[in-house]
């Protein structure tokens, strides 16, 4: 449990980061001889800045819920 909280986490803080995602896909047309013919197709993803801080909240909620008493113990002997 521990393990997913962390997970979503730092998946959360990344799309925090970068709030848009571009792609660039090459795609054949055709074919006239030899040159190929080939165009290049921009793919955006936009997601808003409010999306990674629920997942970092959410991972930090986990992350807590997934300890148990003997982690508590541990952490409070060191």
């Amino acid at each position: 449990m521990k393990k997913t909280g962390v997970i979503i986490l730092l998946i959360g803080l990344f799309t925090t980061l970068l709030t848009v995602f571009t792609h660039i896909m090459r795609e054949e047309i055709g074919e006239f001889m030899k040159p190929e013919i080939a165009k290049d197709f921009e793919y955006t993803v936009n997601w808003r800045l409010y999306t990674g801080i629920g997942m970092i909240v959410i991972g930090g909620i986990v992350f807590v819920l997934g300890m148990n008493k003997k982690d508590e113990k541990e952490i409070l002997k060191k």
